[in-house]
């Protein structure tokens, strides 16, 4: 019994139909991560008083972490809080999971 083939034209129309789901995509709002949000005063003093992404913010979040060496050195996953965290966290240490929870306070 012989196989049944495609002509190609649907796998061409699925091709085709790729491209054209980015550049709409592209063209729409920015999403949740993208959409610049105005900082606290607190988080202030770290980020800068601009409007920033959500993920711009835990990126110079990450970067004041590493800079000032504020990573617990027998567990790299708990973020110890200085002067400036203190206020953000609200306890002297957090894991990199909470530290998201706490900064979505700090975000409007």
């Amino acid at each position: 019994m012989p196989t049944k083939t495609t002509d190609g034209k649907a796998g061409a129309k699925k091709a085709a139909a790729k491209p054209a789901a980015k550049k709409a995509a592209a063209g729409s709002k920015p999403n949740a991560l993208q959409q610049p949000l105005q900082p606290s005063k607190e988080l202030a003093a770290i980020v800068g008083t601009d409007p920033l992404p959500r993920g711009e913010v835990v990126s110079k979040m990450w970067e004041y972490i590493k800079k000032n060496n504020l990573q617990n050195p027998e567990n790299k996953r708990e973020i110890l809080a200085d002067d400036k965290l203190q206020p953000i966290f609200g306890k002297p240490k957090v894991t990199m999971f909470e530290m998201n929870k706490h900064l979505a306070q700090h975000l409007k």
